[in-house]
């Protein structure tokens, strides 16, 4: 059985899929990229600030679920540019504790939706 998560704290889907699926005890959030949800618009220019709405979004989708940062057992972080790792990786880093961080990969692609610089999934579990 599965349960849709969805808020209207992160942006609507732009395709066919839902914010995230909970399914047991193990919540699956979908890539985020930086919208604002409340505009609609790309954050873009500062890839600190890009990385910052991704995070925002996907704890709106946490907290929509129930749970929060400390939940999160894996991460997923797609790049357009590997040279902007250092400054998503600090950003990133903010929201966990260093000692309990969830497992993680981070992978340079072509292109991302909306041809956005980052994007980052989650899987979480309560």
């Amino acid at each position: 059985m599965k349960t849709i998560i969805n808020t209207e704290n992160a942006p609507a889907p732009i395709g066919p899929y839902n914010q995230a699926v909970l399914s047991g005890n193990t919540l699956y959030i979908s890539g985020q990229i930086p919208i604002d949800p409340v505009s609609g618009n790309l954050v873009e220019g500062d890839i600190k600030l890009e990385a910052k709405q991704c995070m925002e979004n996907l704890k709106a989708i946490l907290n929509a679920a129930d749970m929060g940062f400390d939940n999160v057992v894996k991460s997923s972080i797609f790049l357009a540019d590997m040279n902007k790792f250092s400054s998503v990786n600090e950003v990133y880093g903010s929201y966990f504790d260093e000692a309990t961080a969830p497992a993680r990969e981070t992978v340079e692609v072509a292109n991302l939706p909306k041809f956005v610089n980052v994007e980052i999934s989650m899987i979480a579990i309560k």
